[in-house]
């Protein structure tokens, strides 16, 4: 069965070294020169595409962090100082990187 029509191109210049290295890739995966170069393009494409997402995510949990326990504080009556706040924001600076990874990799482990 054949896939999807492709009626788009991209092209680009490369040194002989470069073409050498595309090429020997190419082979070593055993598809053609074109095919392995749409992969490599698609590949790098939504990786960057996840990586701007894990950005995204990292600031938000580091935001929600840092609002739910400015807001549980307040609730309470008490108040912050400005070197509480600042050790808030920090702490949610250090781990907001390790709370998105954890949350996409339970992402994906639900939906395998």
């Amino acid at each position: 069965m054949k896939g999807p029509l492709r009626g788009r191109s991209l092209g680009t210049k490369l040194t002989e070294v470069e073409y050498a290295r595309v090429e020997a890739a190419a082979l070593r995966s055993g598809v053609g020169l074109s095919e392995w170069c749409r992969r490599a393009v698609l590949e790098l494409s939504d990786r960057a595409e996840c990586q701007t997402d894990t950005v995204l995510l990292a600031e938000l949990l580091g935001l929600r962090a840092v609002l739910l326990n400015v807001m549980f504080r307040l609730t309470n009556g008490e108040a912050l100082s400005q070197d509480e706040m600042r050790q808030l924001i920090e702490r949610a600076d250090r781990d907001k990187h390790k709370r998105a990874a954890a949350v996409l990799s339970s992402g994906k482990n639900d939906a395998g």
